[in-house]
């Protein structure tokens, strides 16, 4: 019992003689670790800042299309002398071929951009190039207006096509081939006075 007590005794005298408030205290403040201070917060007003920037990206993307186009394109559209005019519906595209590697830009947008990345309208631009082997071979500038996006894709794709017989009027018999070249006239017929849509009358009752 007396060599118990006189263990504890000699513990409790060395735990004293340590002072864990006075360590840690001072302790704390000498702590540095890279990249980490404790007494300031770890994320700075500065880090935010490019977080903006990325937000403002497309509108400043866009601007820098638009001016890309217009160094492509020196004096507008009506300069140029590779360019087709096509319509379908109420839609009307103008387009410009020049050599490039196939980019396609309408409106000053990139066209999976503007055509929603349909592939079916991406797949009707892409036609007549397509069937010449020409699909890296040309940059295709579109200004376009009208109608819907659907009508729009076709008027491109019939714009590319008039513009293709202009760089030589070999390619018009496999344009052709393909009815590419073919302006689809059909239109959506006119509301009748009395009727409901074109054709569809209103219900009949004899009684």
């Amino acid at each position: 019992m007396a060599l118990s007590s006189c263990s504890l005794s000699s513990l409790a005298s060395s735990f004293s003689s340590l002072s864990f408030s006075s360590n840690v205290s001072s302790s704390r403040r000498n702590l540095c670790f890279p990249g980490i201070r404790v007494s300031r917060p770890a994320v700075s007003l500065k880090a935010l800042r490019p977080i903006t920037a990325v937000a403002t990206l497309p509108e400043l993307e866009g601007m820098t299309l638009e001016k890309y186009v217009k160094t492509r394109l020196p004096g507008g559209f009506a300069a140029q002398k590779i360019i087709g005019t096509g319509r379908r519906k109420c839609a009307i595209a103008r387009v410009v071929l020049q050599e490039g590697t196939g980019k396609f830009i309408i409106n000053y947008r990139d066209a999976k951009e503007y055509l929603q990345g349909n592939p079916l309208w991406l797949q009707y631009i892409k036609t007549p190039l397509l069937t010449l082997g020409f699909e890296t071979g040309y940059d295709v500038f579109v200004k376009a207006h009208g109608g819907g996006l659907s009508g729009q894709a076709q008027a491109i794709s019939l714009g590319i096509a008039r513009a293709l017989l202009k760089v030589s009027e070999n390619h018009r018999a496999p344009l052709r081939k393909e009815g590419l070249l073919t302006r689809d006239s059909r239109v959506v017929e006119r509301k009748k006075v009395g009727l409901k849509k074109a054709r569809k009358a209103p219900q009949f009752s004899k009684r």
